[in-house]
């Protein structure tokens, strides 16, 4: 059973620049090491899957707040580097949660999720399917 759906669009250009200034942690403190290592690896530009990974986490928040839909939220906020976004051998996205986020998803009964990444044009866009319970009735 599908538990919530979030979805969010992220701006490349604020990455290119976030990895051109040496002043800021905005990387360091948004995204886990390993996310750091794929973001850096492959013929895809480091600014666009720090974008993609981004919008993967605001859409994890707002599946998690849509599974919660009509009740108050269990945190005020949510950290995003507790939410890592990693893939298999083949590239295909999934979610590591940690902390405050593996709490929200054992809290709400999360069993299983999606994450979808796509970018195109300087836009990125990524969304989260939480399941959860017996998807037979």
């Amino acid at each position: 059973m599908i538990l919530g759906v979030g979805i969010d669009l992220a701006s490349t250009q604020f990455w290119v620049e976030a990895i051109n200034d040496p002043t800021t942690s905005v990387i360091e403190g948004t995204f886990t090491e390993r996310e750091r290592r794929d973001a850096e690896a492959g013929p895809v530009p480091a600014a666009e899957r720090y974008a993609a990974r981004f919008a993967a986490k605001e859409a994890f928040t707002k599946a998690v707040s849509s599974a919660r839909r009509g009740q108050p939220p269990l945190i005020d906020r949510l950290a995003p580097i507790e939410v890592e976004i990693i893939k298999d051998e083949w590239g295909r996205p999934s979610l590591n949660l940690y902390g405050d986020a593996a709490m929200l998803a054992a809290e709400i009964g999360v069993t299983q999720s999606w994450v979808s990444l796509s970018h195109e044009e300087g836009h990125t866009v990524a969304v989260v399917i939480l399941e959860g319970g017996d998807s037979n009735t």
